[in-house]
């Protein structure tokens, strides 16, 4: 048994992240997101204590609110452009952003407080509301980054509980039980805040768990797909050397130049021909396949006359027509001027060999099966047509699918890989042209690819170069 020295899979480049910055990423990518809405609030709440309590406050507020906002924009910018090597990078920026959020949640706590203290005892709604809509966004938005969350989450509890425990000290030792209730009402607040935190911040571990859990699969399954590909090619490669002698030797001897061959004989070596043929056919097949999955196609660029290019396809597949009880033509009634494109000769006759050898399998015994071509505005229409078994209706994914052949009940219909309109598709779509079929069972099909139509000037400069 030969062992084949596989080239082993390169290892993956795209190193994963490390967690911390991860979460700033996705901590600063919030700030983007949440821009606007961000702005709303903060400016809803300055016009609305402006008109009631003092203006200027309001505006020094809303000024220092933007300039954390410009700060946030500016350190999300950066921190998107970090790679987890740059370790220290990566911590000053951190460092910052911890400082804008003490910087930007200091400012909304000192308004709420001063504007709670302009008020008389108890009568707090609106500073209360605006911190507890404040830590609630918090608690949505920020559980990225735990350490800022526990910052701003910890800045607006001092905050509530400076407002309610300012009044049971004023009113201290006699405080009226409507105080009290603020009081508790205010821990019971701070609580359902803290759950509503740890509530998004297991929502989004398990999120990352998850993420984390399909990139490793995605590199398994990217890696395990190498592997097979360099597999199936460098046995393809192996396998298509002994068989180019295999089918030289039988075809040298059914030639008779080694001398006749016995009639007994005859029967055998004409199977082993067919069916080493067949199989040359399938590792090309192949081997085109890994060429359209690793990119690396390549069509060349010349001037086609497809009046010419079709004729040839009929008569390469002539053989094959005839051993198939099939008669094989041209359309008398096709175009007869001249019509050029830009293609691939050789990838065009694969594509012909494909739809015509498909039309003659498909075909009834004394069948016949028609190639033309007809030029259509400023494309060409280039058809092989059959009056064979047809195909049904809702089988277009199948017929152009990989390694799938529409079911048949004539059995020697049967055989190949399922891969010849599956390539014919990738290599006139690599042209900008378009292959497609009408079929009708039990009636024929038609199948046939449009391409560009070269016009005059594009000829000569064809030509000329």
């Amino acid at each position: 048994m030969t062992v084949y020295d596989l080239p082993q899979p390169e290892p993956v480049i795209d190193i994963p992240e490390d967690r911390l910055l991860k979460n700033m990423k996705d901590y600063t990518a919030m700030s983007f997101e949440l821009l606007w809405q961000r702005q709303a609030i903060f400016l809803a709440v300055t016009v609305l204590t402006a008109f009631f309590f003092d203006p200027f406050q309001a505006l020094v507020f809303y000024i220092t609110i933007l300039l954390c906002e410009v700060q946030d924009l500016m350190l999300a910018r950066r921190v998107a452009g970090l790679r987890s090597h740059e370790r220290q990078a990566v911590t000053v920026n951190l460092i910052w952003i911890l400082l804008n959020t003490v910087l930007s949640s200091g400012a909304i706590c000192i308004y709420a407080v001063s504007v709670a203290f302009q008020q008389p005892a108890g009568a707090y709604f609106t500073p209360l509301f605006f911190l507890f809509a404040a830590a609630l966004f918090a608690a949505m938005n920020n559980h990225q980054l735990v350490w800022a969350l526990a910052l701003r989450l910890a800045m607006y509890a001092v905050s509530f509980m400076l407002i309610v425990v300012k009044d049971l000290w004023t009113e201290w030792p006699d405080p009226s039980p409507d105080l009290w209730l603020h009081f508790f009402t205010v821990v019971f607040v701070m609580y359902f805040l803290i759950d509503c935190s740890f509530v998004f911040l297991k929502l989004y571990k398990t999120n990352l768990a998850q993420l984390e859990k399909l990139r490793e699969e995605h590199e398994r399954t990217k890696a395990a797909y190498i592997a097979k590909s360099q597999f199936v090619s460098t046995v393809s490669h192996e396998l298509r050397t002994p068989l180019t002698s295999i089918k030289g030797s039988i075809d040298l001897i059914n030639s008779g130049a080694l001398g006749e061959v016995p009639e007994r004989m005859e029967g055998l070596l004409d199977m082993a021909g067919k069916n080493s043929k067949r199989l040359s056919s399938l590792i090309n097949d192949l081997l085109d396949l890994q060429k359209i999955e690793a990119g690396e196609l390549v069509n060349r660029r010349e001037t086609i006359e497809v009046g010419e290019l079709v004729r040839e396809a009929v008569g390469s597949n002539l053989g094959y027509a005839t051993a198939h009880n099939v008669e094989i033509g041209t359309d008398a009634e096709a175009e007869q001027e001249p019509v050029f494109v830009m293609g691939d000769s050789s990838r065009l006759m694969q594509v012909l060999a494909n739809m015509i050898s498909n039309a003659v399998k498909f075909s009834f015994d004394s069948g016949q099966v028609i190639v033309g071509h007809q030029q259509q505005g400023d494309r060409v229409r280039i058809y092989v047509r059959d009056n064979g078994i047809g195909i049904p209706e809702g089988s277009k994914e199948t017929v152009f699918d990989r390694f799938t052949q529409v079911d048949s009940s004539d059995e020697r219909h049967a055989g190949g890989t399922g891969l010849g309109m599956n390539i014919s598709k990738e290599i006139i779509e690599s042209l900008g042209g378009l292959i497609d079929y009408t079929s009708r069972v039990g009636s024929g099909t038609e199948f046939y690819i449009e391409l560009p139509v070269l016009d005059t000037s594009e000829q000569r400069d064809s030509g000329a170069a």
